[in-house]
């Protein structure tokens, strides 16, 4: 049975599907038995230029839960391939997604607007399409934590229950969420075309990506060189902005990589409590392959397969000269993570002021690595260590002392990073560090907590506070005081994130 039609247009366009046909496949969401609303992200659907008077909690659950869908929709199933834990899968796709189609925002920015657990395509390789009410509230709260931080990623329109269940570990309920993206335009999507020998059909994405994302590059001599160089830039700030807040993707297959440069697919994500590089969450990451502290090599090995893709068309006399080229532009990757990675840490240190130059000195950086290692070597609370330097800014270092076992190390640190700051900056020092370090993440165990209420209560209350608080990550509110404080040793130790899928 298919979706009915609704008289409510959201002004969506179709540039994907007008300009690439046979990149995906037509089909309608599976309408589902009782669609309720879970949450709806007003705030977004404003800056998408939507009528919010007409989106009544009774329409935007009929709309985005794909039981009606609006006069304008075209939806259709994305075709991609990828590597999923080094392994390639030449055929993946959208097995419980579905395009509706793109909206110009309030800035003229062209945006996918997109159904995730709408049913059955013919890219489920037997699954049901279905989503569950907690994976896509995780991926509705993780996303807005990304936005709040100020990380490009995905973010969610709406979460509306179902009515049913689905089948995983047990039965769960049902949910489908709205998802919004600059594009879903994922490295996998070039390697879908590449393996089977489509040349041409890799062209026409390439100069498809560079007109809605890069079209600075579009007047290049070799703009597909160009469109690898920025999309390895791309990648190496979003890295370095995963890296600085202690995010962990969790599950870095090609597949799984925007060359939008946005954070796409939260599954097994978390973020890191105590310091350490080896830090691990995901179920079925068994072998470490995407711990926090591989992160910036597997974005480099994703991005090698992408240039890949494009050698065929780098238009070089021979294959070595368009590998030497594009080989040349991968070998900027981890230098351009680095630089970016470093500015970001002196920032958050507090060091930076308009006066500093744009480049880390030497001896900025040897403090950075010690910082590190000594968070690392006491497991220190990433995010509360980062935020309390702000208090030892303020002259009062009780609140970072207390979590340090040896406290006369930590001394050692501080006079060293005092010596940094000049006479100008440190009255303002507090401030720049309040402002860069966040008080408020999901931590794990209250992204379980507010997970586990809804799933098996239908109470979304715990759900909808987390969401208010990691909203404002950098503004101390008393009320969520709690909400700031790590996990327990003993939950940490044994946590562990799923798919979802």
């Amino acid at each position: 049975m298919n979706a009915s039609r609704m008289d409510f247009p959201l002004k969506l366009e179709h540039s994907y599907a007008k300009q690439l046909p046979g990149f995906f496949v037509s089909l309608e969401p599976t309408p589902v038995p009782k669609p309720s609303l879970l949450h709806f992200n007003t705030p977004l659907a404003i800056e998408l230029g939507f009528d919010c008077e007409k989106l009544t909690p009774n329409v935007t659950q009929q709309l985005f839960s794909g039981n009606v869908l609006p006069s304008d929709a075209q939806p259709i199933a994305q075709a991609y391939a990828g590597h999923q834990f080094g392994n390639f899968v030449p055929q993946l796709g959208d097995g419980r997604a579905l395009l509706l189609g793109e909206v110009l925002d309030q800035t003229g920015k062209r945006r996918d607007v997109a159904l995730k657990g709408s049913g059955v395509t013919p890219f489920s390789r037997g699954g049901d399409g279905k989503a569950a009410v907690g994976p896509v509230l995780r991926e509705y709260l993780i996303g807005e934590a990304m936005h709040a931080l100020g990380i490009p990623t995905t973010r969610a329109l709406a979460a509306v229950a179902t009515g049913e269940h689905v089948m995983r570990e047990r039965q769960l309920p049902g949910a489908v969420l709205t998802r919004v993206a600059s594009s879903h335009i994922r490295v996998g999507t070039f390697q879908y075309f590449a393996a089977r020998g489509q040349v041409e059909s890799v062209r026409k994405l390439a100069d498809y990506v560079i007109q809605r994302h890069y079209p600075d590059v579009s007047e290049d001599r070799n703009c597909y060189l160009s469109l690898l160089r920025v999309v390895v830039e791309r990648q190496a700030e979003l890295i370095a902005r995963w890296m600085l807040v202690g995010f962990i993707h969790g599950v870095m297959n090609t597949d799984n990589m925007a060359v939008s440069g946005e954070t796409i697919d939260y599954g097994p994500c978390a973020f890191m409590e105590a310091y350490d590089p080896d830090t691990v969450f995901s179920s079925i990451d068994h072998a470490g392959r995407y711990a926090y502290g591989n992160q910036p090599a597997i974005a480099l090995w994703n991005l090698t397969r992408f240039a890949e893709t494009l050698l065929p068309l780098l238009g070089q006399e021979s294959s070595e000269q368009a590998v030497t080229d594009a080989t040349a532009i991968l070998d900027t990757f981890m230098s351009t993570f680095q630089n970016l990675w470093y500015n970001g840490a002196r920032t958050k240190l507090g060091l930076t002021h308009s006066e500093k130059p744009t480049t880390t000195s030497d001896a900025e950086r040897t403090l950075i690595d010690d910082w590190f290692e000594l968070l690392a070597k006491h497991d220190v609370d990433h995010t509360l260590g980062w935020r309390y330097l702000a208090d030892a800014a303020d002259g009062n270092a009780c609140n970072l002392q207390a979590l340090f076992p040896k406290p006369a190390e930590l001394d050692i640190f501080l006079k060293r990073w005092r010596g940094l700051q000049d006479d100008v900056s440190r009255p303002k020092a507090a401030t720049k560090i309040r402002a860069t370090n966040p008080l408020y993440v999901p931590r794990n165990h209250l992204v379980e907590e507010a997970l586990s209420a809804a799933t098996d209560d239908g109470n979304l209350k715990p759900f909808e506070t987390l969401l208010h608080a990691i909203q404002r990550p950098f503004t101390e509110d008393p009320q969520f005081t709690q909400y700031a404080l790590p996990a327990s040793t003993e939950f940490t130790a044994n946590y562990r994130t799923f798919c979802g899928t």
